[in-house]
């Protein structure tokens, strides 16, 4: 419903920031790096699940517009893009109905009309904002045409009044770089392009990771935003446990030398700086300016509670590194929070999946190889909806392997270890035993 409604931005891509009445057809206009970065991979992910086509098509626009209207030329993400321009709010993204039928071809407009709802009345202050009204194929029975006649059509008539939508004066944007911002989308674009087989959303997630590390990790530290070449400000909870999860997401897409270093460096710094003695992670550091409280996130907001993903983090790295202070660390955390989840758990959405992961232990797949054999295994782990699947395909030629990963040696063009939790099976060397033990091998619950 979010993808045909007004919420999501029918010719452009992208979603605003919420909606203003019941029906989900008006939004403040407002377009937010996070909320998009969530549901690039949320959509991502439900394709992936399902093969929806809606859900393939909406990923794939957003994605485009986060590249063509988001992305700085050095390589960072942008934070938001206005809701008003010309003093108006909305007035760079509704129509004119009279507008639309003088610019698209007189056969092309009653179908545009029927999908958009522009054959009803005004819903925007006496103008149309533009609302998925009727799906595709009830188009194709009322108007006598294939399906993918009407995709084609409807294709054609939304870029052909995008290029016209693109003349008018367009909303201010926050150009702001926010490291926490950035490491949501990195990692939304990871998983998009990874479950769509997209090199250049992952190449666009590699470049605002080099623009964080080369601009904002200074001297061992995150800082926590860059505006006009200027980084400042201590990072807290959020830069650094966001920017963990992004790295395993990038890591799953494609192997780096030097990546899982620096995650693994940003979470030593968290245990070292963030750590509450009895469990959990506070917001600021312990070297951060003085405040009246200091804060200790619990529950989910407009993003993600820092605590939930630094569980998720610290538990995927213990179990990818077999590195116990950071299992421990995953394991505190939640029984600090424990009685807040119990209390509201829909409030608490990323411990929860902290939760399942501690309880049903990943399952972890290291892939070492060499030349296409490589990507042709890596795909058959990596494609595919696994939620609770850590996949790395790292190159035999790869240098400075933790030591975990290290006992992950390489054997000819391939061989695959699959592990539970902290328990390993023998190496696969044969591709079709490989296949079949990824379709039939289940975690099992750590008891």
């Amino acid at each position: 419903r979010m993808a045909r409604g007004g919420m999501y931005d029918q010719l452009g891509g992208g979603f605003c920031r919420y909606s203003v009445d019941t029906r989900w057809e008006i939004p403040h206009f407002e377009k937010m790096l996070y909320d998009n970065a969530a549901l690039l991979a949320l959509y991502a992910e439900a394709r992936a699940a399902t093969g929806n086509p809606l859900f393939e098509r909406i990923t794939r626009e957003t994605a485009a517009w986060t590249l063509r209207e988001m992305q700085s030329p050095a390589g960072g993400y942008y934070s938001s893009l206005d809701a008003d321009s010309e003093g108006e709010e909305g007035r760079y993204y509704v129509w004119h109905r009279d507008e639309v039928r003088a610019h698209l071809d007189e056969a092309d407009y009653p179908l545009f009309a029927r999908r958009y709802g522009l054959d009803q009345a005004p819903n925007f202050e006496g103008h149309w904002h533009l609302n998925a009204r009727h799906t595709t194929a009830e188009l194709a029975a009322e108007f006598s045409l294939s399906e993918v006649e009407v995709r084609q059509r409807l294709a054609t008539a939304s870029a052909s009044l995008l290029q016209l939508r693109e003349r008018r004066v367009r909303p201010g944007r926050d150009d702001k770089i926010l490291t926490a911002w950035n490491g949501l989308m990195i990692r939304g674009m990871a998983i998009a392009g990874r479950l769509l087989d997209e090199p250049a959303w992952i190449e666009s997630a590699e470049r605002a990771l080099d623009f964080i590390h080369d601009r904002l990790w200074v001297n061992g530290r995150l800082l926590a935003t860059c505006k006009d070449e200027r980084a400042h400000l201590n990072a807290y909870l959020d830069d650094y446990v966001y920017l963990i999860d992004a790295i395993l997401e990038l890591l799953q897409a494609r192997w780096r030398d030097g990546d899982l270093a620096f995650a693994m460096e940003l979470a030593e710094v968290v245990l070292a700086h963030f750590a509450a003695a009895d469990g959990g992670f506070y917001f600021t550091s312990d070297d951060h300016e003085a405040l009246i409280q200091r804060p200790l996130p619990q529950h989910d907001d407009a993003t993600p509670s820092g605590n939930g993903i630094a569980a998720k983090v610290f538990g995927r790295l213990g179990h990818l590194l077999g590195e116990t202070r950071y299992l421990q660390a995953a394991e505190s955390t939640l029984k600090r929070l424990w009685g807040a989840l119990v209390q509201m758990p829909h409030g608490h959405a990323s411990l929860l999946v902290a939760l399942e992961e501690s309880l049903f232990p990943l399952q972890i797949v290291i892939i070492r190889g060499t030349g296409s054999t490589l990507p042709d295994w890596h795909d058959l782990a990596a494609r595919s909806y696994a939620p609770r699947r850590l996949a790395l395909a790292i190159p035999n030629e790869a240098r400075d392997l933790p030591a975990q990963l290290q006992q992950r040696k390489p054997e000819g063009d391939a061989v695959a270890y699959i592990c539970n939790g902290l328990t390993c099976g023998a190496p696969l060397r044969d591709r079709s035993e490989f296949t079949r033990q990824l379709s039939t091998t289940e975690p099992q619950e750590n008891p």
